[in-house]
């Protein structure tokens, strides 16, 4: 239900549209990192329907222009609260993550946001700051911050912002192993994290982990993946694991399939197993996205099941 805590959202420019005045432009080594939201409010009836949004076999596009407040999307329990549902599981495409863009109003948020016990969380916040209490742990994330909810465990989570906060939520069942434990609880903020560089990339191409991937008691990694001006991904990477990519900042030119697709700050890449990409960075400034991807299980070879002979 659309109420007084709901948010109302802080319309912001996209392509075509007149851009709200601001301050002088920023070097962006200068300024630190920035973190792209979507796009609230309505276009004008004057505008173009043509659109980079494309869903094809073996990836989607969403681009930030058409996450206006008309497809958002509300969950019980909340207060205060909206989203942008951008990935969901779905027979013969992509199949183990969903991933959400929520709004928290100021004063919103959920004492229960999990309702099953399997589910794992991934949360990374782009702006504002929010409390996140796990397992009875209270913390306060700021924008860059990032929390990994393991399976099974209590947490709650609230504005703690005059005004809207957002962050990202991605969900995925946690795949049990032989002699594997459930993961521990993380909170960070990518500041506090050394970039690991790409070998022989002299820096053109970095990620931030949030988790060791040594550690096999993870079955998804979260991580910011960071190209400067020039950096690429230099051949069509083809590989099992799945792929949800955000864009956080920057432009480049990303190959999808056989497909070029530019794409910029607030953009969301959708890739299914094996689906080939690559990158290249135009610049003038980094280019920067949230990714997600499945690791370190088992591929099922049952429909149905997550290679534990359970039916799900």
């Amino acid at each position: 239900m659309i109420d007084e805590t709901t948010p109302t959202g802080n319309p912001a420019p996209i392509p075509g549209e007149p851009a709200a005045p601001g301050p002088a432009a920023v070097p962006s080594a200068a300024r630190g990192p920035r973190y792209a939201g979507p796009v609230a409010g309505l276009p004008p009836q004057t505008g173009l329907t043509t659109d980079t949004a494309v869903f094809t076999d073996a990836y989607a596009v969403i681009p930030r222009s058409v996450m206006r407040d008309i497809v958002t999307s509300f969950l019980p329990g909340w207060t205060g609260m909206r989203m942008w549902i951008i990935a969901r599981p779905m027979s013969g495409f992509a199949e183990t993550f969903s991933q959400y863009i929520v709004e928290l109003a100021e004063g919103g948020g959920c004492d229960t946001p999990e309702d099953d016990p399997e589910i794992q969380s991934a949360i990374f916040v782009t702006g504002g700051e929010m409390d996140i209490a796990i397992d009875g742990q209270r913390h306060r994330l700021t924008p860059g911050g990032f929390a990994y909810v393991p399976p099974g465990t209590p947490w709650s989570v609230w504005n703690a912002t005059p005004g809207n906060c957002g962050f990202h939520w991605i969900r995925k069942r946690w795949q049990p192993a032989a002699g594997i434990d459930r993961p521990d609880p993380i909170v960070t903020n990518e500041a506090d994290v050394t970039p690991s560089a790409m070998p022989d990339t002299e820096g053109a191409w970095a990620t931030t982990r949030f988790v060791d991937p040594a550690d096999l008691r993870h079955d998804m990694h979260v991580t910011v993946v960071t190209f400067m001006p020039g950096g690429s991904i230099p051949f069509a990477e083809t590989h099992v694991m799945e792929h949800g990519l955000f864009v956080l900042e920057g432009k480049a030119v990303y190959r999808l399939n056989r497909d070029w697709v530019e794409v910029g700050p607030g953009d969301f890449m959708w890739l299914r197993a094996f689906c080939p990409q690559a990158c290249y960075a135009g610049g003038p400034g980094r280019f920067r996205y949230l990714l997600y991807k499945d690791v370190n299980r088992h591929a099922p070879l049952w429909f149905g099941t997550h290679g534990t002979g359970r039916s799900t």
